[in-house]
């Protein structure tokens, strides 16, 4: 049984994957404090709930927050007696090529992105991943990832807006009814909501334009399913993407077909 470990800068995903499907997905808020104890201690309560008792035998880890990785890999070497992929080690193989400049690091989760997507869609791609950040990742037609586009996440400048305007309450993340708002929340609902809108179609259509050559988007994310519900430039959301790249990554590594 393969434990796949996503970790973003909000929330860490444990899913665990039986070669042909994920059997079970689980998710807490990323800490650099969580010990390996603790991971195993919460993730043994999760698996007795849900009267699961898996041999896992693998385990593979994708992780932008780089403190986290050290008690992961012990989480792995202590409780499940297995060395730990890390994504982004030059050990590991990802099966696709990476066209950027020199000495350029690539955030693991933008390659494990880039790996699952052109397993399921092909090449010629923009993968829109609505994280912390909300970022467009460009996919060649032979799977190479060569670049892309990093914006701040739509939480991120929500956070933003009212730290600088004291005036200005939180507000959820919504599509209004109408652009125009008659009341503050509405207002900045629409502001957040459109202005991401125009923000992905904007930078999607001059992606295609610089690449000269059709380009399926791909949405994936938390947020990407409300996002799709705007515009008909995300042709295809696909929540399980960053999941299904690591189980691709950890069979090329482990030759397991």
């Amino acid at each position: 049984m393969l434990l796949a470990i996503d970790v973003g800068n909000t929330n860490t995903v444990f899913a665990l994957h039986d070669g042909e499907r994920s059997i079970a997905e689980w998710r807490c808020s990323t800490s650099g404090q969580r010990t390996a104890d603790e991971y195993f201690v919460w993730l043994q309560k999760l698996m007795e709930f849900t009267d699961l008792q898996p041999r896992i035998t693998d385990v593979v880890i994708s992780s932008v927050v780089p403190q986290v990785v050290f008690n992961l890999r012990v989480l792995s070497d202590r409780y499940f007696n297995t060395r730990p992929l890390v994504v982004g080690k030059p050990e590991v193989k990802l099966g696709v090529p990476v066209r950027v400049d020199p000495t350029t690091h690539v955030g693991a989760d933008r390659l494990v992105n880039t790996v699952g997507a052109h397993d399921r869609y092909g090449g010629n791609l923009i993968i829109v991943d609505f994280g912390t950040a909300t970022t467009f990742d460009v996919v060649a037609e032979d799977g190479a990832y060569v670049g892309g586009v990093i914006s701040p996440g739509v939480n991120l400048s929500l956070r933003a807006l009212h730290d600088a305007a004291a005036a200005l309450p939180h507000i959820d993340v919504t599509r209004p009814e109408n652009v125009i708002g008659t009341n503050t929340v509405a207002c900045m609902q629409s502001g957040v909501y459109w202005g991401y809108i125009g923000l992905i179609e904007g930078i999607c259509n001059r992606i295609r334009a610089e690449r000269g050559v059709p380009m399926k988007v791909v949405g994936t994310g938390g947020l990407s399913t409300l996002f799709a519900q705007g515009t008909d430039i995300l042709e295809t959301v696909d929540t399980d993407l960053t999941i299904h790249g690591l189980v691709l990554i950890n069979r090329i590594n482990t030759d397991k077909n």
